[in-house]
């Protein structure tokens, strides 16, 4: 079932997508059971799409799912290439050109974002550009749910120390999650991010020696940085994992050393893991 948080994920895209867009309605959802549910409309002058269930390989929604790219029908009511599965929404709404735009997750498609229009007119990649990017989005934020997620679930309280390639393992994936929350722009998603962060730290520090009390605290990005220094990256490795410049690690990393007080970046990686900072 499509959860809370994805409901409201879809329905931001939509209502930022109709400030955007000149298409005068525009709506969508996500697909479970099989179907694209719609959950989200801005712009409606009636009430004929709420409800709209769409399945896959139906209608123009339904063909843009199963050829995983946009389709656009100028004059719907006349469209030969699609079924009329759904004729009663979409023409009881008066729409006349309308965009099915795909949301496709690691190859999968999840949903639909749909612009229409009650008037033909022409729709080039200035005009339709706004909906690919908001279906981009939520595909996008879709994706890092779901690493979260998996990660959350692979996760599992020991009692006995990590074996060594596990506490690297566990370290890596600290470092990547660093690294997706740092581009994430949901402040909920990013919340759930660093509880996962807090407690792949805790479980690391389950297995070491206790933590030494130090009166340090290094800015998010300075422990983006040292959890990347954790794994050996060079400063451009971090760069392009960070999309920052190379001068801006630096800079970050030789402030998070200043405040360890460390003469090197080994030896923050190491006075940071022994204050809890890092796994």
């Amino acid at each position: 079932m499509e959860s809370d948080t994805d409901t409201q994920l879809v329905l931001r895209a939509v209502t930022d997508l109709a400030r955007q867009t000149r298409f005068p309605v525009v709506f969508g959802g996500l697909e479970h059971d099989g179907a694209v549910h719609v959950s989200a409309i801005s712009g409606a002058r009636t009430r004929s799409i709420e409800g709209l269930v769409v399945h896959t390989g139906r209608g123009l929604g339904g063909a843009a799912m199963v050829e995983r790219r946009p389709r656009l029908a100028l004059d719907y009511r006349t469209a030969r290439t699609i079924t009329h599965d759904y004729d009663r929404a979409i023409l009881g709404e008066g729409i006349s050109t309308l965009l099915a735009v795909p949301i496709v997750v690691t190859g999968r498609p999840r949903g639909i974002v749909y612009c229409g229009s009650w008037s033909p007119g022409p729709v080039g990649d200035l005009v339709s550009r706004p909906a690919f990017r908001a279906a981009d989005m939520i595909a996008t934020e879709l994706r890092v749910r779901e690493e979260v997620d998996r990660r959350l679930s692979a996760l599992s309280p020991t009692e006995n120390a990590l074996p060594a390639a596990a506490q690297e393992d566990l370290r890596e994936s600290y470092a990547e999650l660093r690294s997706i929350a740092a581009a994430v722009a949901d402040a909920g998603l990013r919340s759930r991010i660093a509880a996962v962060e807090q407690r792949l730290a805790a479980m690391s520090r389950e297995n070491v020696a206790p933590v030494v009390a130090l009166e340090v605290s290094l800015s998010p990005r300075e422990l983006d940085v040292l959890a990347c220094c954790a794994l050996g990256a060079t400063n451009s490795e971090i760069a392009a994992s960070l999309s920052l410049k190379e001068g801006t690690v630096k800079s970050y990393l030789q402030a998070a050393m200043a405040k360890l007080d460390a003469s090197t970046r080994h030896a923050a990686v190491a006075k940071a893991r022994r204050a809890g900072l890092l796994p």
